[in-house]
């Protein structure tokens, strides 16, 4: 049933079990634990192009495998199957990271890529259920709300971790790296235990459905073909998930990056962690907030007035930092942003797309999610290297490394504005 409550709670929950992995593991201990645990004795910038090359094949493998991945879940009726699969990967690589001894960086590396494939593959089906569970007048509300719910749960996991790792005798530990590895394992229990409620509650819609895998094989294949070609032959759609493609590039790229961006201008890790807690508690208010404001002025503008604060915080705040204070303030404002921005861009194309082949069509979402997460830390990695290499003091370069992002919210705008003013003239020709 559409709207029921119980299945949207229960769809919500699961941000709430999944974030804990993506702020604890992948935004907040793993880039540190990497380079002084897992990696230590090597240079900074060798370290940090191999976590960066770990991030940059975690994210091909999906980008090749999410339209297929999507055409077969939905030919199958299987997207809560695939999620199933997926969390219980996520969950267990996640719990093997506890085990990685010290200076094992090859070993902790690739468990971290098969966890970072399993999140971000398990989340193209949770995303495709949102038509499932919501009629399309509530999707902005619904979608804002599970992000917001996300950014609550962990936050409160993160700041009980940042909590044990700063004080490991509290805890009965014996150091600052029992904790972290302990934190690891708090992040693989909260992902399972909160994924139930979706397992139980939540009803995938049957739009159609074909049986035995040949068959399901063929018809997804066949599928996979149609759906590129109706989106090639949809310029609206097509500039859509161009737009998305560059500004969610900066986006993921703040989130990824942005630790390794402290470090290197002298962010003390203390700071670094207080950061992200702010981030997930500014995130949950101002997600809910982007919701609700959308159904007065809509979700493209609302996706717009997040775009802008990205580009001051980007590509004015990264230059003009200069404290401590002042990352944790341009961390507050990023929060501000975030999750409006996820939420909506998730709600705008789910009510542009035929219901029955949602997961098919966020296949091609989660392309320009992951194709993102190769290319924006490269650009920002590059455009550092090269300023740096010009005579460029190194920390500087780093600050202009990361302003450069704020060209790809800009261009992700324009082509935004472009994909709605054309939205509006088709419907008016129609």
């Amino acid at each position: 049933m559409a709207n029921d409550k119980k299945q949207i709670f229960a769809w919500c929950l699961y941000d709430w079990a999944n974030s804990a992995f993506a702020l604890t593991v992948m935004a907040g201990f793993f880039p540190v634990f990497f380079k002084t645990f897992w990696s230590a004795g090597v240079e900074p910038t060798i370290s940090t192009a191999r976590l960066g090359f770990g991030n940059a094949v975690a994210g091909l493998i999906v980008a090749v495998l999410s339209p297929l991945m999507g055409a077969v879940a939905d030919a199958g009726r299987a997207k809560k199957k695939f999620l199933v699969f997926f969390m219980i990967v996520g969950v267990s690589s996640s719990g093997i990271l506890f085990f990685i001894g010290q200076g094992q960086w090859i070993a902790a590396l690739v468990i971290f890529a098969i966890a970072s494939v399993a999140y971000n593959s398990g989340n193209l089906f949770y995303d495709s259920l949102l038509v499932d569970i919501c009629e399309k007048d509530s999707m902005d509300m619904v979608s804002a709300r599970g992000y917001g719910i996300g950014y609550l749960g962990c936050g409160v996991l993160f700041l009980f971790n940042v909590m044990m790792v700063s004080y490991p005798e509290a805890f009965g530990l014996n150091s600052v790296a029992d904790a972290v590895r302990i934190s690891f394992l708090t992040a693989a229990l909260w992902w399972l235990v909160f994924s139930q409620p979706i397992i139980l509650f939540v009803k995938e819609k049957i739009y159609s459905e074909t049986t035995g895998f040949l068959p399901i094989l063929r018809g997804s294949l066949q599928n996979l073909r149609q759906t590129t070609r109706k989106i090639l032959d949809n310029p609206t759609l097509l500039l859509f998930l161009i737009s998305y493609w560059l500004y969610i590039d900066g986006l993921n790229t703040f989130v990824l990056m942005s630790v390794d961006f402290g470090m290197a201008i002298g962010i003390t890790t203390k700071s670094l962690m207080i950061a992200l807690i702010c981030v997930q508690f500014v995130a949950f208010p101002s997600s809910l907030l982007f919701g609700y404001f959308s159904r007065k002025v809509g979700a493209f503008v609302m996706i717009l007035v997040g775009l802008g604060i990205y580009i001051l915080v980007s590509g004015v705040g990264s230059i003009i930092l200069k404290t401590e204070l002042h990352f944790i303030i341009l961390a507050a404002l990023s929060g501000l942003a975030q999750g409006g921005i996820q939420a909506l861009s998730r709600s705008y194309y789910a009510k542009m797309i035929p219901a029955s082949e949602s997961a098919e069509y966020f296949g091609f979402y989660n392309v320009m999610s992951r194709f993102a997460v190769i290319i924006g830390p490269a650009v920002v990695g590059i455009v550092a290297y090269v300023t740096h290499k010009a005579g460029v003091e190194s920390t500087l370069a780093s600050r202009i490394g990361m302003s450069s992002v704020s060209v790809l919210f800009l261009a992700g705008a324009l082509l935004l504005i472009w994909a709605e003013m054309r939205k509006k003239w088709v419907a008016g020709v129609n």
